[in-house]
């Protein structure tokens, strides 16, 4: 395979992909091999654009050039995130690569948005197209170095699980489609004088907008915080639960701070009556082996957990109930039982479930389930805190 062939003669160590050196050694291959191709694909439908007089060609050819400078920017985007932490930025500079893909973004928008006026224009002022076997045969050739070059950003991106490449796979095949459509549009104007080349430029046109909106809308996800990898999720969840001692977890959270480069903080539910000392040399085993194992920064807050008998644990098992009859209210948790004599507090969190929409506030949902409390146990007072879910 051709692909595998590039990587082994020019990444060194590229078995190891979790070395960010070695990772970012992938993106600017990907970025070179994606700016030569995309060079030669734009000269060539250039030629043949100004030899037949095809705005459709034209377009295609300028929306190759647009790649180009896609790679180009991608190589800098991955350049530039592989700078270390500093003073002014401690976590690093990894969102560089979601900027430098919003750039690019909205660079393809302009090229489209030139293209559908300039195709308006040829519709209206209909020209000639001159067909010719050579350049319809040279059109053909670069439908499949496109094929190729999908493949290859296909092979790279899933190598290295970058989103920046894989988005360029796609988009590359993409433009196998509007190219191949180009050539059907060359080839049909030998038979109709209708201005079908206009029509066909203005489809590209719009399909390079197109591509360029759904570029900016899978760079911003990212950069305004989207949720998590669930199988990161799961993997963090059931590491930290196979430690000695942690019966539970709750309150995870991801922070994205680039490709590769999360810090996640979780609560993990122990024993009360644990020695301290062995739980936290247990925790920070914990978050040391996890970290290396996952690749992210693990932040672990102990949550010492008392619910084994007698009041405290009938407390929780009636409550526990009581919460399963509410489908926007998902789990609870850090529940305590404060005070002495017959009035007490019941003090736990609520993790309300995001996929539900209830028209209740905050407090109203805090009092609904404080009232049903109430009427089962007069001498309990809640203390509720809602928990939003960050997954």
């Amino acid at each position: 395979m051709f692909s595998e062939f590039l990587v082994n003669k020019f990444i060194k160590d590229n078995t190891n992909i979790k070395n960010d050196a070695v990772r970012n050694s992938y993106g600017i291959l990907g970025g070179i091999i994606g700016i030569c191709v995309n060079a030669i694909l734009f000269l060539i439908k250039l030629s043949v654009g100004f030899f037949a007089s095809s705005i459709a060609i034209i377009a295609d050819a300028f929306n190759n050039l647009s790649d180009a400078a896609s790679s180009l920017i991608t190589i800098l985007g991955f350049k530039l995130a592989s700078k270390p932490a500093d003073k002014e930025h401690p976590f690093g500079h990894g969102r560089i690569e979601y900027l430098s893909a919003l750039i690019v973004a909205f660079m393809v928008m302009l090229v489209g948005l030139q293209f559908i006026k300039s195709s308006i224009t040829r519709i209206t002022n209909p020209e000639t197209v001159k067909f010719e076997l050579i350049p319809f045969i040279l059109l053909l050739i670069s439908i499949g170095l496109k094929v190729w070059l999908s493949i290859f950003n296909k092979f790279m991106g899933n190598k290295i699980n970058s989103s920046a490449l894989k988005a360029a796979s796609v988009d590359a095949l993409g433009d196998v489609f509007t190219s191949s459509t180009v050539a059907v549009s060359f080839f049909l104007s030998k038979f109709t004088s209708l201005p079908i080349d206009g029509f066909i430029g203005l489809g590209v046109a719009v399909f390079i907008v197109y591509s360029g909106f759904s570029l900016v809308k899978d760079t911003l996800n990212p950069l305004l915080g989207e949720a998590p990898d669930p199988e990161l999720v799961k993997a963090i969840q059931n590491m930290v639960l196979s430690y000695e001692n942690i019966t539970g977890v709750h309150d995870l959270i991801i922070h994205n701070y680039g490709p590769g480069k999360c810090m996640a903080s979780i609560h993990a539910e122990i024993p009360a009556s644990i020695d301290i000392m062995k739980i936290h040399e247990i925790i920070d085993k914990a978050e040391r082996e996890i970290s290396e194992s996952l690749k992210i920064y693990l932040v672990i807050h102990m949550d010492p957990i008392c619910i084994i008998e007698g009041e405290v644990k009938k407390a929780y098992d009636e409550i526990l109930k009581l919460i399963n009859e509410y489908d926007h209210i998902e789990s609870i948790h850090d529940f305590r039982v404060i005070g002495e004599g017959d009035i007490k507090n019941l003090i736990f969190d609520v993790v309300l479930n995001n996929s539900i929409k209830i028209n209740l506030t905050d407090d109203e949902i805090k009092e609904n389930i404080s009232s049903r409390i109430k009427s089962i146990h007069p001498n309990y007072n809640c203390i509720i805190t809602l928990d939003k879910h960050f997954l």
